[in-house]
């Protein structure tokens, strides 16, 4: 089975025959022990410090299908490298482009996505409302909101429904974390802990879409609740809407309130909170435990792992977008 590595190191990476070769490489120049890793057994890399590479392990990595998603030292998200778009067709570019040019097709994809995605809020909250956290009033207002949804007839409308019930599922934050504040969700940077960790959290989230994505026949620049934008991935950002309170959120209350990670695990800056290496490797194996658990599926009548939903949620993006069946976000049913 193939699976993701993360790269905290910076080093260089080349091909040894049909196996790749990673060589730590300190501040100093000093190489450390390499690691050897059988390329069959990779799906992609998730690289957090610089990596030495030439073209041909590129062509190589390129020829196996392996992906390389890279993020600078403030934990932003700078770009991917990705074998050639193989899956793209003409059919599916035409439609999805038709999709996001008519106004009222683009509008009830945006209504499903944020309506899957405030569901999804809205589930947490009960969750932890049924073990002792008075949320009541929190998960009132995003179901207030979430009736309001297909009254909307524009996009930055919805964005806005979207934004409202956000902050009201923020706000629940600082009830469901016993040790660390929320004051408001800040990015860009984060001001604190517990906005750090969301931050680092919904990038991820945003980089396994995308890697989904590049799955299947979509094309990830063409989107329809974000507006489709330079230099971003914006079907990646819709689609993220949905999982991030399944894939990140759950993940953080667990990682906070079991004290997994700590204030010890984050660097202080002037106006400026990051994760340090140690926090990003507690939540990182938290996340990919996530991903690589199963459910019973409804529809398929068989086990699924939590990572399988994110393509099967493109599939059905797909399937609607080809006019083969209706759209229906993934909503919690457990």
């Amino acid at each position: 089975m193939k699976k993701t590595y993360y790269l905290f190191n910076p080093g260089r990476m080349s091909r040894k025959d049909n196996t790749l070769k990673f060589t730590p490489v300190d501040e100093s120049g000093k190489e450390g022990t390499p690691k050897y890793i059988p390329v069959e057994g990779v799906s992609d890399f998730y690289c957090f410090g610089s990596l030495d590479a030439n073209s041909a392990l590129y062509n190589f990595l390129g020829k196996n299908g392996i992906s390389v998603h890279f993020f600078d030292y403030y934990e932003h998200y700078t770009g991917s490298f990705q074998s050639k778009e193989y899956l793209l067709a003409g059919k599916m570019q035409i439609n999805q482009t038709q999709h996001y040019l008519h106004t009222g097709k683009r509008m009830a994809i945006a209504q499903k996505l944020i309506t899957g995605a405030a569901f999804n809020m809205s589930k947490n909250l009960k969750y932890y409302h049924n073990r002792g956290k008075d949320l009541e009033i929190q998960i009132a207002k995003i179901d207030l909101y979430a009736r309001e949804i297909e009254n909307i007839t524009t996009i930055p409308g919805l964005m806005g429904i979207e934004g409202n019930i956000r902050q009201v599922y923020y706000q629940a934050f600082d009830i469901i974390v016993k040790d660390h504040a929320m004051e408001g969700r800040s990015k860009q940077p984060p001001l604190n802990e517990l906005n750090a960790l969301i931050s680092f959290g919904n990038m991820m989230c945003y980089t396994l879409c995308l890697d989904q994505i590049y799955h299947t026949q979509l094309n990830p620049t063409i989107s329809f609740l974000h507006e489709p934008g330079y230099r971003r991935y914006s079907l990646a950002l819709d689609l993220a809407e949905i999982f991030k309170p399944i894939l990140v959120d759950r993940i953080i209350f667990r990682v906070l309130n079991k004290r997994e990670i700590q204030s010890k695990d984050f660097d202080f800056h002037v106006n400026k909170v990051i994760l340090k290496e140690s926090g990003k490797k507690v939540f990182i194996r938290a996340f990919e435990e996530r991903l690589n658990e199963t459910i019973k599926h409804r529809t398929l009548n068989k086990q699924v792992s939590y990572k399988s939903l994110v393509k099967l949620e493109c599939y059905k993006l797909s399937k609607h977008l080809l006019g083969m069946e209706s759209y229906q976000p993934f909503k919690i049913w457990w």
